[in-house]
């Protein structure tokens, strides 16, 4: 299997770290590959119509999409039910954590996309705005409400810490560690873990 994307993606690296944590690592490739939200990447194009990272190619030349879907496959084919639970009480929290984690992270690449990609004069306030209010309301809610279900590894709990991870890196001055000891000390280990080691934004 073949993953397309930037481990500066949280959304390639969630993938990534869930092929460890399944035991798939050493079957799924990752390749590097660099997007450009105003173009085409052919590439990407030829396996998917919407074009976006994270694709994985299948051992059969398929293309599976997007970040949580892949999550899925890879849970599937491992034969892993820890990571999505059976049974439904429990796998839909999981799922409703995993949501909130990914939400986090598509306002976090909002906001970044904002401040770094937009010319100058023509950045949205507003915009900015609400997606940091977002990033604080999830992370909020997170620390009240989920630390019991980040105690497992689930994709849950995969999705939140490597989004706050993505948020260390992209905005290191954001500070969301003030006033949430519970989850800086949860997210301390998490990062400890042998799936995000291997999967550790390289220095730009």
């Amino acid at each position: 299997m073949k993953l397309y994307g930037d481990l500066l993606s949280p959304f390639v690296r969630m993938s990534m770290v869930t092929a460890h944590e399944v035991g798939l690592g050493s079957r799924v490739e990752h390749i590097v590959e660099n997007t450009n939200p105003a173009k085409v990447n052919e590439r990407l194009a030829a396996l998917s119509p919407i074009g976006k990272i994270p694709i994985l190619e299948t051992d059969h030349g398929h293309g599976v999409y997007d970040s949580r879907v892949i999550m899925e496959y890879l849970c599937h084919v491992a034969g892993n039910t820890a990571l999505i639970p059976n049974d439904g009480v429990k796998r839909f929290r999981v799922l409703t954590l995993q949501a909130l984690g990914q939400g986090m992270a598509d306002a976090a690449v909002a906001y970044r996309y904002e401040v770094a990609a937009r010319p100058k004069g023509l950045q949205w306030e507003d915009w900015m705005t609400r997606a940091l209010a977002r990033i604080h309301a999830a992370q909020d809610d997170v620390e009240t409400n989920w630390m019991d279900s980040l105690s497992e590894i689930n994709v849950g709990s995969i999705a939140v810490g490597v989004t706050l991870a993505y948020i260390d890196f992209r905005m290191p001055d954001f500070g969301w560690r003030n006033g949430r000891p519970k989850l800086a000390a949860w997210h301390e280990g998490f990062c400890k873990r042998d799936s995000m080691i291997k999967t550790v934004i390289p220095p730009r």
